[in-house]
């Protein structure tokens, strides 16, 4: 991997991590930081989220300070110029899932673009 390539999965990871926080998902203007404006999400559960309805969810403190997402296995891939792939495990409250999210670069940044989230064994 060029080094390039090394810091966008870096800058994709911290971002990635950056969103898991509470205290940044307590916080709307934070989480529109990360969140790029066309952003989509497939739910463990199979809902399809979009930026409004993560706000909605995150603001609610969905992920409280008490039970913060365990994150394992974390790995990017850059998969071209300004586009980094990540797959991780997060486990919260008793619930493992296989993650998988897609950032891009744009004018103000690294910025999530689509997020899956599966159950895992």
């Amino acid at each position: 991997m060029t080094n390039e390539s090394e810091q966008a999965v870096q800058a994709a990871i911290d971002g990635e991590l950056r969103l898991l926080d509470p205290e940044v998902r307590a916080s709307p203007a934070r989480v529109l930081e990360i969140l790029d404006p066309e952003f989509t999400e497939i739910g463990a559960s199979g809902r399809r989220w979009d930026v409004e309805s993560i706000l909605t969810v995150t603001s609610g403190g969905s992920v409280s300070a008490e039970s913060p997402v365990e994150v394992s296995e974390m790995s990017g891939t850059a998969l071209a110029p300004g586009i980094v792939h990540l797959t991780y495990f997060a486990e919260n409250q008793g619930r493992r899932t296989w993650r998988s999210s897609l950032w891009r670069l744009t004018d103000t940044g690294w910025r999530m673009y689509f997020h899956q989230g599966t159950l895992a064994n």
